[in-house]
């Protein structure tokens, strides 16, 4: 009787092993795919990805693995930038060509900003001190 007993209850544990053994292998084929997928994206981004450049100043090297290799590319590093012409100064340019004075109206029509903008380009401009207030809405350059 009881080696009946035991038979089964050692029938019963197999049978349950089976089904984890089961249930992890369609895990773990699962989470393969995942990885498949995965590199996939990861090279396809890399393929189209731009080189990354070192700091400003200093020459770019693009450096890039394929093969177990390292491939080094250097180029030049770019010149000096020119200065982008901002709204104050543009907005101090036409004040400073008006002699009498120029108003907001005048300068609106000239720049083709927007009013607030001007506002807030003048109250800039007479905060650093570059311009001043002649009368009620004009303004001359320093």
């Amino acid at each position: 009787m009881k080696q009946l007993q035991l038979k089964k209850d050692l029938q019963v544990v197999a049978k349950g092993l089976k089904s984890l053994v089961k249930k992890f292998e369609t895990v773990s084929r699962k989470a393969e795919k995942l990885e498949k997928a995965t590199a996939k994206k990861a090279t396809a981004k890399k393929a189209t990805a731009k080189p990354k450049a070192k700091a400003r100043g200093r020459k770019k090297v693009a450096v890039s693995k394929a093969a177990g290799r390292k491939k080094v590319a250097v180029s030049k590093a770019a010149g000096r930038k020119t200065k982008r012409v901002t709204a104050g100064d543009v907005v101090f340019a036409a004040i400073k060509k008006s002699k009498k004075g120029i108003n907001t109206g005048a300068l609106k029509q000239k720049t083709g900003f927007a009013e607030i903008k001007i506002r807030n380009v003048i109250f800039r401009l007479k905060k650093q001190g570059t311009i001043k207030t002649v009368g009620r809405g004009l303004y001359v350059a320093k």
